[in-house]
């Protein structure tokens, strides 16, 4: 990682934890609290990592994915801006072991805070607490997204509802349809889905030919959601 920047305030309740309080705001107030900085395709842990730390994705996207004895590897969420994630050590206690890869999907900044501290913060105001457990309820949303896009078997439906997601994440609207703001190589996708560089590239070049889709520097734009998921449903 690259790019930590320190800080060291205690936390206090009064200035965080008002009616317009963020998690942001919460976690950067914490004694301990770090930006930082990962370049696409870096470890951010590893499965069997001791949980030290709480992180938020401020800017790019993270990948969550669960390795099996078989050795596959299957993404279990694809986290967005101001998702929260590392939150099993406030559970389970601050060495529990991790159960997840996770990985930057892009370049991602992030605030990071030791669970020590934020377990802390939770002790000495509760709404710190409905902030997390409402982080946490998102993530668990992103998971469930995940595991519906990657129950489909024929990989073409699996990639369209892969591409759904991304523009309801990460999709930016503009004339020409919803623009997804990630640059993904067709192995990022393939990666991500359980699929092969070859097999994303063939279909995506199928959706570029029949006109529902667009590449340009490795940006996907889609022109029609709904044109897109009525041709694969």
């Amino acid at each position: 990682m690259v790019g930590a920047t320190r800080g060291f305030s205690r936390y206090s309740p009064s200035p965080t934890t008002g009616a317009n309080a963020t998690l942001l705001d919460v976690i950067r107030s914490l004694n301990g609290s770090t930006t930082e900085t990962v370049e696409r395709g870096k470890t951010i842990f590893f499965p069997g990592d001791p949980a030290e730390k709480v992180y938020l994705v401020r800017r790019g996207a993270v990948r969550l994915s669960r390795v099996y004895e078989s050795g596959e590897e299957i993404t279990v969420a694809l986290l967005r801006e101001n998702s929260l994630f590392g939150v099993l050590s406030l559970l389970t206690g601050q060495r529990s072991d991790r159960f997840y890869h996770a990985i930057a999907f892009t370049r991602v900044e992030m605030v990071t805070a030791p669970a020590t501290s934020v377990r802390k913060a939770i002790e000495l105001d509760a709404s710190v607490g409905l902030l997390m457990l409402q982080g946490l309820s998102s993530r668990i949303l992103q998971t469930e997204t995940m595991i519906e896009t990657l129950t489909h078997r024929d990989m073409s439906s699996r990639l369209v509802s892969f591409l759904l997601v991304l523009c309801r994440d990460f999709g930016v609207p503009g004339n020409e349809g919803i623009t997804i703001d990630l640059r993904l190589s067709h192995q990022a996708i393939a990666e991500a889905i359980g699929s092969t560089r070859v097999t994303i590239t063939r279909l995506l070049g199928d959706l570029r030919n029949a006109g529902l889709v667009q590449i340009d520097r490795k940006k996907i734009t889609v022109f029609d959601p709904l044109a897109l998921a009525k041709r694969f449903s």
